[in-house]
Parts: structure tokens; C-alpha cells; sequence
């Protein structure tokens, strides 16, 4: 449910609203945007008498919301969310470049890339410590000596980090971490959504491949439940009976999400594509389809990369990539 206050409301009577609907239980999230102020109940509503409540001086309407999510549902929060990183904003107009390796190698390839990708405009550096592969035998990743040399090349170019979490126990690892990833592979595992709430730091929730828009919503409020409303939603293709790409880049999915959630929405077109050739057009799309950012894998050797080398485009594909999408911008779909 959410109730909506008249423009020039008695800020006392407000309060007073707000403290008897506390008092029946339910939980209160206020939304002050520029226009209106949006208050939006989470609980059980279903006592809650909507004509005694729209009968007061201070309210202007009430309306009951159908979704089961609540907390990232648009109605609740009208205005775009804007998450902070590091003093990179994302998302309510800001749109920003991730780029970096699938997987951290060593030392000279991760600073190398990541000074790179940011002389070509990328603002965060993602990179792989722990990486879950489809074969036991492939490469697993650095694990935390991955982490270290993330940090490492954070410190050489002062580039927040995106890396991929995959389990609860590795949490202690992240503590420098600015961006935690959750990938598609784990959008429903609720025990690391749950945790993952209860800290302030943003956090990539990828959707999963076989997974609908509304489950990847359900998935980021799991996280937001908890407190935690610094979430950026990624679509990263989803699986289909098409075999001439990894995946198939689901593009309606920017609106649609746009439509239920005030979340910033990224896409990924590495893993969507999974073919460096496909990259720079999907991206072109993603940024006029009204995206707020792009996640690329950019590698210096990627014929000789450990991880996905051949989604993974040179730095100076991505400073072309880059140029181009800084060109779309300015008409790309709001």
C-alpha cells in the first residue's frame, strides 16, 4: 500500500499518520522526490482501512500495490535511485562504463588494464578473483590474491572495483571491496541475498539465465529487505533455443525494468553475446534502449586470456566502444 500526501501537508499531522500506521506494525518507507512525497507500508495492510485513511486532511490518495515486491517497486519510489560508489554515481541520468578483465591473472595485467580502460572513460574496474566455471577443470580464479591485486591496481588508478562473490564465508575478503557481484549463477541463493542486505555496500545482482524480470526484482529485494538499497540490476542474456550467441541479450528488458523498479539497470554484453565481434553493437543498443551503464570484458592478449577470451575485447576496441556510446547518449530513451 502506499499513500500519498498532499503537496502542502501539515508536517505534524504527517508525523502523526506515520506513528499510528507504526503502531499497527507495519513498516514505513517515506520517498521525497521532487514533486511528491511517496509513503509506502510494508506488512500486512490488509486491516488497514484505505477510506478512513484518504478521509484525512494531510492525505491526497491511496492506492494498494499488487506486486509482491515492494521496496524496489517504482510506485513506492517514484524518483530513480542513484547509487554512490566511490564518488561514481549510477543510475538517475548517470551512466557509466565497468570494464576489466573476466578474470585477474597477475599484477602487470590488471594495472595495465585497468589504467587503460580508464584513459578510454570507464569509471569502475571489474575483474574476476573467484570465478564459478561450468567445468571443475577450467580456471577457478586467484581467489584472494585476486582480490589483493584488484586493490592493488585500484590504488595505481584510484578505479573502484566490481568483483563476483560466490559464497557467504568469502564476506571477510570484500571489506575493500566497492562493488560486491552476485552472478547469474547465484540471483537465488536468499542465504547470500540475505547477508548481502545487511551490509551498505552496492551490489551487481546479475539475473539469472533461465530467470524472469519479475525473479530478478524479487532476488534485489531480498537484498533491499534487509537494508540494503544500493542495488544495480545487470541483464547478461538469458538462455534460449538460439545457438549462434552464448546467450540470448534481452533488450526489453532495460524499459520493462525501468517500468517496475526505480533501480539503476546495467547490461552486460560479454557474457549476452559471448563473441567480441557482437559486444560494441549490443552495446550501442543497450545505451539507446535507455540503459545506465555497461559491464565489458576488456583483456590486453585475449587470444591468451585464462577466462572467456573470446567475449573479451582489446582496450583499444573499448576506447572505440566508448566513443560511440558517448555519441548515443544524448538520445537514448528515457
Amino acid at each position: 500500500m502506499i499513500i500519498i500526501p498532499k503537496r502542502d501537508y501539515d508536517a505534524s499531522q504527517l508525523e502523526n499518520l506515520i506513528g499510528w500506521l507504526k503502531g499497527r506494525g507495519l513498516e514505513v518507507h517515506i520517498s521525497k522526490g521532487e514533486n511528491m512525497t511517496v509513503i509506502g507500508l510494508i506488512g500486512d495492510t490488509s486491516k488497514v482501512d484505505i477510506d478512513l485513511i484518504r478521509s484525512l486532511d494531510v492525505v491526497e490518495d491511496v492506492k494498494r500495490i499488487q506486486e509482491p515486491f515492494k521496496n524496489a517497486n517504482r510506485k513506492f519510489h517514484p524518483q530513480d535511485t542513484v547509487v554512490h560508489i566511490g564518488g561514481v554515481k549510477i543510475g538517475g541520468g548517470n551512466f557509466q562504463f565497468i570494464a576489466g578483465p573476466c578474470s585477474v591473472e597477475s599484477e602487470s595485467q590488471i594495472i595495465g588494464i585497468a589504467k587503460a580502460v580508464k584513459a578510454a572513460g570507464a569509471k569502475l574496474l571489474r575483474g574476476g578473483a573467484f570465478k564459478p566455471r561450468t567445468s571443475p577443470y577450467a580456471f577457478q580464479g586467484l581467489r584472494g590474491e585476486g582480490i589483493r591485486l584488484l586493490l592493488e591496481a585500484k590504488r595505481e588508478t584510484g578505479l573502484p572495483i566490481v568483483t563476483e562473490i560466490m559464497d557467504i564465508s568469502q564476506l571477510p575478503l570484500f571489506e575493500e571491496v566497492d562493488v560486491l557481484q552476485v552472478g547469474a549463477r547465484n540471483m537465488q541463493n536468499f542465504e547470500l541475498l540475505k547477508e548481502l542486505g545487511k551490509t551498505k555496500k552496492p551490489i551487481l545482482l546479475k539475473r539469472g539465465m533461465s530467470s524472469t524480470l519479475q525473479e530478478l526484482v524479487m532476488s534485489a529485494e531480498y537484498i533491499m529487505a534487509g537494508g540494503n538499497e544500493n542495488v544495480i540490476l545487470c541483464e547478461r542474456g538469458i538462455r534460449t533455443f538460439e545457438t549462434s550467441t552464448r546467450n540470448t541479450l534481452d533488450l526489453c528488458a532495460i524499459p520493462v525494468l525501468k517500468s517496475m523498479t526505480h533501480l539503476p539497470v546495467v547490461i552486460d554484453p560479454s557474457h549476452a553475446t559471448g563473441y567480441a565481434k557482437y559486444v560494441k553493437p549490443m552495446s550501442l543498443a543497450a545505451a539507446a534502449a535507455g540503459a545506465d551503464g555497461l559491464i565489458v570484458e576488456v583483456h590486453n592478449d585475449p587470444q591468451h586470456a585464462l577466462c572467456d577470451g573470446q567475449q573479451s575485447i582489446t582496450p583499444e576496441a573499448f576506447a572505440s566502444l566508448a566513443e560511440n556510446v558517448e555519441k548515443i547518449l544524448p538520445f537514448a530513451a528515457k
